[in-house]
């Protein structure tokens, strides 16, 4: 060899080993974003800026825009239509802070559907989700036996919330390691960590998506029976277990739900009724981003002295209430698309593909976050779109790889 031969550096990291790592980042830090922002009030949304900054070098420098699909079409149309109402609606005082909140949303879905039908494999990043959930369960869990809470946060200012992510994290688990000590293990453990935390938050909403989510599994024979009990069975025993620990706080935590539940279905149905006549009174354009808050108390008649920020409880209601009935539309589309794109992979897959089992967690997740958004206002949060995201993605891949197949076949 020469002596003056230079050392060959160490190969950079790929554009798509980047994007992987990001995109696994911005879904598994999402359900701890409470503890990222407790540091700095930025650092929740680092992943998620970087994923978009590189992505966007990396298709400049691949000269490639993200494969057309409906999603992108349904996004496009929705991101006008809240720029309008926002305009409109720039006199409002949470219009400009909203719609802010809104469009990175938007623009991450897209990210997601492309890196997902590309680069980044679907089943990491549900299982990237199901982990950063199961973080916030442990978090949840330490928060109610330890801190002493009266009902499970963790990392989530609103249990209610909190249960919102571990509920739509439940089925990811089901594409774990094929081994099956290993895959029996890893769903009874991350299992029984996020149902725990879950019904630790004493969230109903939680619970009923849960449930949905659960049946569908069963149904469509992805969550066997087994793992169902033994699950179950984890879960009794972490119960008696917090029982023998902290008997006196949890009778209290249950007393103090059991007191305040008639009182919230009564302000939910004032919110409910309120988010309507809004919608009724601004049909085209709605009230504009964020401003259900400020029109609650005109509506509604009674302003609440310990909420001063209140929602609809209600996703739909909220949606359809501050965009208006075209963006409701648009936004019912989102999901829409998922959930037909994500059928379609069900049925073009084998019974026994990756690819089927992938999108029937999908559809899972899909519906425990829509059952649960029935009591809460969700569109803010990342699980609804980055589902819809891979609703989307799944299709792409087994449309990629039929046609592939076909290719190999004429070869």
């Amino acid at each position: 060899m020469n002596a003056f031969t230079v050392v060959r550096p160490v190969d950079r990291v790929s554009p798509g080993s980047a994007l992987r790592v990001l995109a696994y980042a911005t879904v598994a830090l999402a359900p701890v974003e409470g503890y990222l922002t407790a540091v700095h009030a930025q650092l929740g949304k680092l992943a998620p800026a970087l994923l978009i900054a590189v992505w966007l070098v990396v298709r400049i420098r691949q000269r490639q825009l993200p494969r057309p699909t409906p999603l992108h079409l349904v996004l496009a149309l929705l991101a006008t239509v809240v720029a309008a109402t926002a305009a409109v609606h720039s006199a409002e005082p949470f219009t400009a802070e909203y719609t802010v909140r809104w469009l990175p949303f938007l623009l991450v879905t897209v990210v997601l559907a492309d890196v997902a039908g590309r680069e980044v494999p679907i089943r990491g990043l549900l299982l990237a989700m199901a982990a950063g959930a199961t973080v916030a369960g442990a978090g949840a869990l330490y928060s109610l036996v330890i801190g002493g809470d009266a009902r499970a946060s963790g990392p989530q200012a609103d249990p209610n919330d909190l249960a919102y992510f571990l509920v739509a994290a439940v089925p990811p688990l089901f594409v774990s390691h094929r081994d099956a000590r290993w895959r029996f293990l890893v769903i009874t453990t991350a299992g029984t960590v996020l149902v725990g935390g879950a019904l630790a938050t004493f969230s109903r909403g939680g619970a009923l998506g849960l449930a949905a989510a659960l049946a569908w599994l069963l149904a469509r024979r992805v969550l066997p029976w087994r793992v169902l009990v033994a699950a179950a069975a984890s879960v009794a025993v972490l119960g008696l277990g917090a029982l023998l620990l902290t008997g006196p706080q949890l009778a209290r935590a249950v007393q103090e739900k059991t007191f305040i539940a008639g009182t919230n279905v009564d302000t939910r149905e004032l919110r409910w009724q309120a988010a309507a006549r809004m919608v009724a009174a601004h049909p085209v354009l709605g009230v504009g981003p964020g401003s259900f808050r400020t029109h609650y108390a005109a509506e509604s008649h009674n302003a609440e002295i310990d909420e001063q920020t209140p929602v609809a409880h209600n996703m739909y209601l909220e949606v359809a209430a501050e965009l208006g009935l075209p963006g409701f539309a648009l936004f019912a589309g989102v999901i829409g698309v998922a959930a037909l794109t994500s059928e379609r992979t069900v049925r073009r897959a084998g019974p026994s593909s990756p690819a089927r089992v992938e999108a029937i967690v999908i559809q899972a997740s899909l519906l425990a976050v829509l059952v649960t958004s029935a009591f809460l206002s969700e569109q803010y949060y990342l699980p609804l779109w980055s589902l819809a995201a891979l609703g989307v993605a799944a299709e792409t891949r087994i449309r990629k790889a039929g046609a592939d197949a076909c290719a190999a076949r004429d070869q």
